[in-house]
């Protein structure tokens, strides 16, 4: 059995993402790790970084990214499908360069890809997601956040990254460029990974953070939206007030050790709303999203209500657990 990372990036560092540690914590568990490398910006220098780890399982090569052609986000499913096409194994690890494995998941995750390598009836593997919010010490039990997605494909041509690259899809005769086309689509079925995403990428410095959501903008809405954004938008992001997110106190990463201690922005979040200050109502904080978390949270277990998933389960696979 051979296993393959593979991700996309572009202005990674620059962006402040995890990428290091990202593709390290994929190291000890795949044969080669490929990575699809934007035409970033000068002043980025993830490239030198990625390089300097030194690793013979590392993959590298260079793409343009043209968002003329790929709008609305699907240029990250075009790079995703890029790295996808270049890798060799017979099950790919996704890890976006916010996302990071836990060392103690590896194991349970090796096993579960050999136990069903040869069961054709297995598409795709399901991940637990744990959301951070601001800092290190707050991870999202919200409905407004998915739970669970796909993180691991077979190696089948006809399996491609769908929309935004959030997920995958099987797509019969794709044309290559209509990622979010759904008609003619199909969910991949998919077992549990029992492994977890530790997802970061809402956990940077505020001036860094809205630096990435005006970049997201741009690849989403167009240059003229984006350059709106940024001349009327405060220049560090509000994350709103802390309390309302749960605390984690579990163990991270420990590729993450490093920039754990490294973060240095304690003084820009709060618990609680100061006086005088209106702070923003983002997406998990509106009534509706709050009332559907408490019924998941309280009354089912955690399960997910209402919301539709890209994948369908195996059915004589045990269910899927929630982080």
């Amino acid at each position: 059995m051979r296993l393959s990372g593979f991700t996309f990036l572009r202005n990674a560092h620059k962006l402040h993402y995890p990428i290091l540690e990202s593709i390290q914590s994929a190291l000890d568990l795949v044969d080669e790790f490929v990575i699809a490398l934007g035409d970033s910006d000068p002043d980025d220098d993830s490239r030198q970084r990625i390089e300097a780890l030194n690793s013979d399982k590392i993959v590298l090569f260079d793409t343009v990214w043209d968002l003329e052609k790929f709008p609305r986000g699907m240029e990250h499913a075009h790079q995703t499908d890029l790295a996808k096409e270049k890798c060799t194994g017979d099950w790919l690890l996704y890890l976006q360069g916010d996302e990071v494995l836990h060392e103690k998941d590896v194991p349970q995750l090796r096993q579960n890809c050999e136990r069903w390598l040869t069961d054709d009836r297995v598409e795709a593997m399901v991940f637990d997601y744990l959301h951070f919010w601001g800092d290190y010490d707050h991870v999202h039990k919200n409905h407004a956040w998915y739970k669970r997605e796909i993180r691991l494909v077979r190696n089948d041509p006809g399996i491609h990254s769908f929309r935004s690259a959030q997920s995958f899809r099987r797509i019969p005769n794709f044309d290559g460029v209509s990622y979010r086309q759904k008609k003619g689509t199909k969910k991949l079925t998919a077992v549990a990974a029992n492994a977890r995403i530790f997802h970061y990428g809402w956990v940077r410095p505020p001036s860094a953070m809205q630096k990435k959501r005006v970049y997201f903008t741009e690849n989403h809405l167009g240059a003229e939206r984006a350059q709106k954004m940024s001349a009327t938008q405060a220049k560090d992001f509000d994350y709103g007030p802390l309390a309302l997110i749960p605390r984690y106190s579990g163990s991270h990463p420990a590729v993450m050790k490093e920039k754990i201690a490294t973060l240095d922005w304690r003084n820009s979040l709060y618990e609680t709303t100061p006086n005088g200050h209106t702070a923003p109502t983002h997406k998990h904080d509106r009534v509706k999203y709050r009332a559907i978390s408490w019924l998941e949270n309280n009354l089912f277990g955690g399960k997910a209500l209402f919301q539709s998933e890209h994948f369908k389960i195996l059915d004589d696979n045990p269910r899927v657990k929630s982080p």
